[in-house]
């Protein structure tokens, strides 16, 4: 089955009041857990791939792997470039087959992010590609995503921006941060700019990013087995449901993944120090990978069933 686009998936996810996991992906057992968990639950399905991503692994042999699992299965899925950074990254990601990219211009100014999206606007849906924008600004740290502090998106300029640059769907900044050290206190998102710009954009896709939950238990077994991981917090998970009965199409999650398969090779080398075979660790990481896309369409974005 050949890749698709957001368009259709985002209206009804809106209509129904879930939202579509957007997981990123780095190396084939990554692929291959998400790839499991999504078919067994039947759900909408966005893998998307960052800039460090890109330069780990490199575009093509990602985008290949993405091949390979189409081929094994007909499940509906959209390939997302995450965070690029200019129009260059943008075009490079259009021009090599995805179905959807992001510019990230939420660094720049406000005029100067609506020229950059508007030129990427115009590129990729010349050639049948949607695209993500951003604005506002996400504290935190995440491959080349850092800023030490939060902007959240101003509802009249969401609404101006979505309007001169004719962007598909728009990520903005409600209190979600990059990385695992998300809250030092109490965990909270601003539900009433979530309401507002939903109700000034009616039927439009809004996306969060930053919204890994960085479960505890993760943590500990981590923690347990040699890591210093520390007070990581995340979002805690039902504060992602509800984002999405608001008009929140797309939840990016990326630091629980890493945090799942972290911890249980930890845990296997502990168990098994004679082990040196990658077959014998990855193993049980990918399946901790499947595990945690489970449980995040079920009880998170709330799309089992909707393929």
């Amino acid at each position: 089955m050949p890749l698709i686009g957001t368009k259709e998936m985002f209206a009804r996810a809106y209509k129904e009041g879930y939202a579509v996991g957007a997981f990123n992906v780095n190396n084939m057992e990554i692929i291959q857990g998400i790839m499991e968990a999504a078919q067994e639950e039947k759900a909408p399905l966005i893998l998307q791939v960052s800039a460090g991503a890109r330069r780990y692994a490199g575009q093509t042999y990602i985008k290949k792997l993405i091949e390979a699992a189409l081929v094994e299965t007909d499940h509906p899925l959209a390939l997302h470039l995450d965070h690029g950074q200019d129009f260059e990254i943008c075009k490079q990601c259009i021009d090599g087959g995805f179905s959807s990219v992001m510019f990230d211009g939420s660094h720049l100014d406000f005029e100067e992010n609506i020229k950059i999206t508007k030129q990427v606007v115009e590129y990729a849906h010349e050639r049948g590609v949607v695209v993500e924008a951003e604005l506002g600004r996400l504290a935190g740290v995440e491959d080349d995503v850092q800023s030490d502090e939060s902007i959240y998106t101003d509802p009249d300029q969401a609404v101006e921006f979505v309007e001169r640059t004719g962007c598909d769907s728009l990520a903005i900044a409600i209190g979600t941060s990059h990385g695992a050290y998300k809250f030092t206190g109490e965990a909270r998102l601003d539900f009433d700019r979530l309401e507002k710009i939903s109700n000034m954009l009616p039927e439009y896709p809004i996306v969060l990013h930053g919204s890994s939950s960085v479960p505890q238990e993760f943590v500990e077994m981590a923690n347990k087995y040699g890591g210093d991981i520390g007070s990581a917090r995340g979002v805690p998970e039902e504060l992602l449901r509800k984002a999405a009965t608001y008009g929140v199409c797309k939840i990016n999650i990326d630091t629980d993944i890493r945090l799942a398969m972290t911890a249980n090779i930890r845990k296997h080398f502990a168990e098994n120090p004679s082990h040196f075979d990658p077959r014998q660790y990855l193993k049980p990481a990918r399946q901790a990978v499947k595990d945690m896309v489970q449980h995040k369409i079920k009880h998170v974005l709330g799309c089992s069933n909707k393929i």
